[in-house]
């Protein structure tokens, strides 16, 4: 399922105020979320300017933090494939690898 689509069905609601970083699967959040941002997308017919060029670099480069986090999370093979426990138990586990990467982290 394609990131955008996923967002639209997770019904999750980010206040107004609220910077909303995403990468280019999320082309058209805008729509959804006014206070977002996300790189630029070059065209067939029309490249990237160098200003725009510039932007997806320093975006990037920030978003490169998040990418990392996300990395080390996944290692725990339960957010890698589909979940087959009770439904009720997978925010427990995910809080639990959190807790373990952030112990991870200040050690």
């Amino acid at each position: 399922m394609h990131d955008l689509e996923l967002f639209r069905r997770s019904r999750v609601y980010l206040l107004s105020g609220i910077l909303l970083v995403a990468d280019k699967g999320y082309q058209g959040v805008a729509k959804l979320h006014s206070f977002s941002v996300t790189p630029f997308k070059a065209g067939r017919d029309r490249p990237l300017t160098e200003l725009q060029r510039q932007f997806n670099d320093n975006l990037s480069s920030y978003r490169v933090r998040i990418e990392h986090v996300n990395r080390c999370i996944k290692r725990f093979k339960i957010l890698q494939c589909r979940y087959r426990n009770k439904q009720r138990t997978h925010l427990l586990y995910t809080s639990l690898i959190c807790g373990i990467y952030t112990y991870e982290l200040e050690t």
